[in-house]
């Protein structure tokens, strides 16, 4: 009974919208849920991740644990429970996650001298053992990566987009000098652009953040922006110049090459399995998930048909055949239950967003060929010869691949709006979500004021756009910076 209710408390809070936002809300619960990629916990706003979600969580993470080695980050672990002392050294900080976290106030029967908080993010304690551990110039740059879970005591939640605990990745680095430190914010941010477009067949804006959007305690904030099927915005990563910030709380100091004594400057950076959320809000239909095939836990399923006992053995030798031809080239599943219809197994494997189906029957084993349907389009390829199969399931894995990507960015491109009048800002956010880019003075009471009679605020501030003159969107005055506004999650 108590499942259930979370359950139901669950779909309630992920419909308060009304309409299309309310439709869509169901149609994102329903691929989580039938796809098996997790599952409501007994604890509110917490979420059990299953055997499939994790496998396409598993595949981000040794994706990026990777690209971040490759750059020179070395992974460590640093404990969840941290000090409350530690969180109140940087005043900013705190204060920007006091609302979100857990508080441990017992433990073994007693009452703590000190209360622990469980991580909402791992600064403050990774910066007290940065103190231990950095002393001279040649300790430095300290390039630090944590995989680990995190909470964040959120009012409203919905499955992986926005749970009280999840999983991420956190990168923490210290550095000699400001420009080194700013290089390498950077440097991480486009790295994460790199793995969104290439991996995850996104595309993504880069930007600042305005300041009212900023990490607490950072002097600048970075991220990664997406559009969603349904026009809103997901940040997908984000990557801070914290300065010397927690630096100069943490009191983390150094012996520089000149003798003297200096604070080090320092990033975070981090993505979680949000990720996830933006594959299906980013690409899935109305069958379900529509994987990319660099992240499907299973790239290729094999479904065999057949009707007759010595059709059942001659389909299933020729599959398990097919199987150890391509299962040293690509994720491959052989489904060979017994108790479903091949029409029930195909539907399955829409709904999981398999990239390739490969379907067999006596007819195709007779005459050594299969058909392959595609999950991004729906095509099937009838006929195609068991010889060179392998040479031919790589080659459209990698179109289906560049095919995902360029749909999401012909929808992107086809919902970003330019508009210089609010009037005009209204009514769209009123007719369609989008990507609004408008130019924008600067003021946090303009910001402010359009996020409250919106709900749109300010994604990012692109890194690539030139200054040119205009009018704020929402004051008229006069303005140099174009932003992108947007309804997000």
């Amino acid at each position: 009974m108590e499942v259930k209710d979370n359950l139901q408390e669950g779909i309630m809070e992920e419909e308060e919208d009304k309409g299309k936002d309310a439709e869509r809300a169901r149609w994102y619960t329903d691929v989580v849920i039938q796809a098996e990629l997790a599952d409501y916990s007994p604890v509110k706003g917490c979420m059990v991740i299953r055997p499939y979600g994790y496998a396409l969580w598993e595949n981000i993470q040794r994706a990026l644990d990777q690209m971040i080695k490759d750059l020179g980050h070395v992974n460590a672990y640093f404990p969840m429970l941290i000090p409350e002392s530690f969180m109140t050294k940087e005043k900013e900080h705190v204060e920007g996650f006091a609302p979100e976290c857990a508080v441990v106030t017992h433990g073994g029967g007693k009452k703590l001298d000190e209360p622990l908080f469980v991580r909402p993010t791992s600064e403050t304690i990774i910066n007290h053992m940065f103190a231990k551990w950095v002393q001279s110039w040649r300790d430095l740059p300290l390039l630090i990566n944590q995989w680990a879970n995190v909470v964040r005591w959120e009012m409203r939640t919905r499955l992986f987009l926005r749970t009280t605990e999840f999983l991420w990745q956190e990168g923490h680095t210290a550095h000699a000098t400001e420009q080194e430190a700013e290089e390498e914010a950077r440097r991480m941010l486009e790295m994460y652009k790199d793995f969104a477009e290439n991996w995850m067949a996104l595309p993504v804006l880069t930007g600042e953040k305005t300041a009212a959007e900023r990490f607490a305690g950072a002097v600048r904030t970075y991220c990664i922006e997406g559009l969603m099927r349904d026009g809103k915005a997901l940040q997908a990563g984000t990557s801070h110049f914290l300065g010397q910030n927690f630096a100069k709380a943490f009191d983390i100091q150094f012996q520089s090459a000149g003798g003297g004594l200096e604070h080090v400057w320092q990033t975070s950076w981090g993505v979680s399995t949000r990720l996830i959320g933006a594959l299906i809000m980013g690409h899935g239909d109305e069958k379900g998930l529509v994987l990319p095939p660099k992240l499907a836990p299973y790239q290729v399923v094999i479904v065999p048909i057949y009707k007759k006992d010595d059709e059942k053995a001659v389909v299933t030798e020729y599959c398990r055949k097919l199987v150890s031809m391509l299962k040293p080239l690509v994720r491959v599943h052989f489904d060979e239950r017994e108790q479903y219809t091949p029409g029930w197994k195909f539907n399955h494997w829409e709904q999981k967003g398999v990239p390739l189906r490969i379907n067999i029957g006596p007819r195709d084993v007779a005459a050594n060929v299969v058909e392959i349907a595609r999950r991004d389009t729906g095509d099937k390829l009838r006929g195609v010869s068991e010889h060179g199969l392998d040479a031919e399931v790589v080659k459209l894995l990698d179109i289906i691949q560049k095919n995902i990507y360029d749909k999401a960015l012909a929808f992107r491109t086809e919902n970003t709006k330019q508009i210089a009048d609010f009037d005009g800002f209204k009514k769209q956010l009123d007719t369609a979500n989008c990507f609004i880019e408008s130019h924008w003075c600067e003021s946090a009471k303009c910001e402010a004021s359009i996020k409250e009679e919106t709900k749109a605020t300010i994604r990012c501030i692109p890194f690539d756009w030139e200054k040119t003159p205009g009018k704020c969107i929402y004051c008229k005055g006069d303005a140099t910076t174009r932003v992108v506004f947007a309804r997000a999650y």
